[in-house]
């Protein structure tokens, strides 16, 4: 991703704009790796995000809600101990670097004016958010790092904070082009956009490129190919990124790809042609805050959602693996014939054996053409009793294979419902939602609940939806609010959809005693295949009957139904569709 030093330094500019001189008035932290300062001035309140998380390290403005945690971490309680009410009264940089500084003025316990400094590291996995004293000693970080974690730069409390190692790079908001021509000079062999990387700091793979792409004209050359005349077009490239900055003139806009988001940057890019669209943004917050909203809330709902995700993988494996052995005890109990003719020939010879042989050769009357067949004994029984230990095998296989195959159904149907699980965990939105889950799970025997007085949440409703020709559609959360939605809420003749053995959600299309055209179906089945496990998938089959053709068979798991009467339609989740079709719902409402 492209949140470089270049980039943090459009933000520091949007922070020093909106942030100086404002108090903190609450300190959040909803997940792991993320800390949520709200701010209040004159002008307002703001939201202010810092992540150190490896793949989304970045600072910005945000208006996402967000759901925190009922007990807050640890770091969390240290910052308000320290910040509450502090002052913002200056945002720092280091150079064009990713390290970015608050610094706060507070009051600490004895009565007295200091600083508090919140520094944050934004480096893929190095990342990090430090509360400093004045005097330059770690209070706490998000991350603690020992000597075992790294052997270069511990981050511990009580210890004095160091910068990250330098690189020795020339800052491109300041460099001279002679510095940047001696750079250059020294720099080995290599691609261009590399070489740019390796001189300039700040800049990501994807500006990199662009800088090179615009001083080439697009063609792919090494270091040492490139003229005078290429070079003066690069530094032309580069004192435009910096009058943009000085000017506050950024280009905001993410990079998509058939309406996946796939970067973002502050400056136009030209290198990807028509292949990848660009939508503009106002601010780089706007831009971040659409940009990592669903990808956050993804990564904060699989850390809360650690624990069932666990237990749903080992339950899984677990089932897996009986059915495994079942299936071959089966297989072995199939192939149970020989028993029977084995006793039959033992009872027709039962005159040539005696108490005390090992084995009996006799002619096989099952198969006149073969020869005769040697049959083991058991030297302890006698003859007649070897014979009924044969017949006792066969029917011991033949109610193996009874057993085994309801066994095995049970099983693969226990693998189903886990799976249906999981999907609705993948999807869940909130605490709400998990707790619904763990409710769900608690009930079918997988899960003990805590005992005391558990957290009341309102339930959330079906998921809504408008389609375009004024048709409601309903779309259940998880497996108990599919079966409120299927054998409560719809009516005979609404319309049921669900993807065909995939798991998902049950999706009902309100029929109000209309007939339904094709084009709400196909967009209540584009519905179901994006809340299901098909939903990164093309051509997903999706069922769909009259409500009145569902049934749910006597004793079945939440959400698990057959169904009659169906028809199929194909269709390819289009992410962008659904979400028209949800504003549509709450524009009417």
């Amino acid at each position: 991703m492209a949140f470089d030093g270049l980039f943090l330094t459009c933000v520091r500019q949007e922070l020093e704009e909106k942030l100086l001189q404002t108090r903190v008035d609450k300190i959040y932290q909803p997940s792991r790796e993320e800390i949520i300062l709200s701010l209040r001035g004159r002008s307002g309140g703001y939201k202010l995000l810092l992540s150190a998380s490896a793949n989304g390290a970045r600072a910005h403005l945000t208006t996402v809600a967000v759901e925190n945690p009922k007990v807050p971490p640890m770091f969390c309680m240290l910052l308000r101990k320290h910040l509450s009410a502090g002052r913002l009264v200056a945002v720092r940089q280091l150079n064009a670097d990713r390290v970015l500084f608050l610094d706060f003025e507070t009051i600490n316990e004895l009565g007295d004016r200091e600083i508090m400094t919140l520094a944050a590291e934004f480096m893929g996995r190095h990342s990090n958010l430090m509360l400093l004293h004045e005097d330059g000693r770690i209070v706490d970080a998000i991350k603690r790092i020992t000597d075992e974690i790294s052997s270069v730069r511990q981050v511990l409390p009580g210890m004095a904070y160091r910068l990250p190692p330098s690189q020795d790079k020339l800052n491109p908001l300041t460099a001279t082009r002679e510095e940047a021509k001696a750079r250059f000079a020294a720099e080995r062999n290599q691609s261009f956009s590399k070489a740019i990387l390796n001189v300039y700091e700040g800049l990501s793979p994807v500006i990199a490129r662009e800088a090179a792409f615009v001083a080439t004209g697009g063609l792919d050359l090494y270091k040492n190919e490139v003229s005078d005349y290429r070079m003066n077009r690069l530094f032309d490239y580069l004192d435009g990124i910096r009058n943009r900055i000085e000017t506050n003139t950024q280009h905001y806009c993410t990079l998509s790809e058939n309406g996946r988001l796939k970067d973002f940057t502050f400056v136009p890019i030209e290198q990807y042609g028509s292949y990848l669209t660009q939508e503009t943004y106002p601010t780089a917050s706007e831009l971040l805050d659409h940009f990592f909203a669903a990808r956050d809330s993804a990564e904060r709902m699989k850390q809360r959602s650690h624990d069932l995700l666990k237990l749903l993988v080992n339950t899984s494996d677990r089932v897996r693996r009986k059915l495994a052995i079942q299936q071959e005890e089966l297989a072995q109990s199939v192939d149970r014939e020989p028993l029977r003719m084995q006793g039959d020939l033992l009872n027709a010879n039962l005159y040539r054996m005696e108490k005390g042989m090992r084995t009996v050769t006799v002619e096989n009357f099952y198969e006149p053409d073969c020869a005769p067949i040697t049959i083991a004994l058991d030297v302890r029984l006698t003859p007649s009793q070897n014979a009924q230990k044969y017949y006792t095998e066969y029917r011991k296989a033949k109610t193996a294979e009874e057993k085994l195959r309801t066994l095995i159904a049970q099983g693969e149907e226990e693998l189903v419902y886990l799976d249906s699980v999981f999907d609705a965990l993948t999807r869940a939105t909130g605490e709400a939602d998990l707790l619904e889950i763990r409710r769900e799970l608690a009930e079918q025997g997988y899960l003990k609940m805590q005992r005391g007085k558990q957290k009341q949440l309102k339930q959330q409703p079906p998921m809504k939806f408008l389609s375009s020709d004024g048709f409601t559609i309903l779309c259940g959360r998880n497996n108990r609010q599919n079966d409120q939605l299927t054998l409560k809420t719809a009516h005979n003749y609404d319309l049921w959809l669900h993807t065909q053995k995939i798991a998902g959600s049950h999706v009902i299309v309100v029929a109000d005693g209309k007939e339904i055209p094709d084009r709400t179906i196909e967009e209540a089945a584009i519905i179901a295949a994006y809340h299901s496990h098909g939903r990164d998938s093309s051509q997903v089959p999706v069922d769909y009957t009259r409500v009145k053709f569902v049934k749910k068979p006597n004793g079945a798991k939440p959400g698990m139904v057959i169904f009659t009467n169906y028809q199929t339609a194909y269709v390819t989740p289009d992410p962008q569709l659904v979400e028209r079709l949800e504003q549509a719902a709450k524009e009417v409402l």
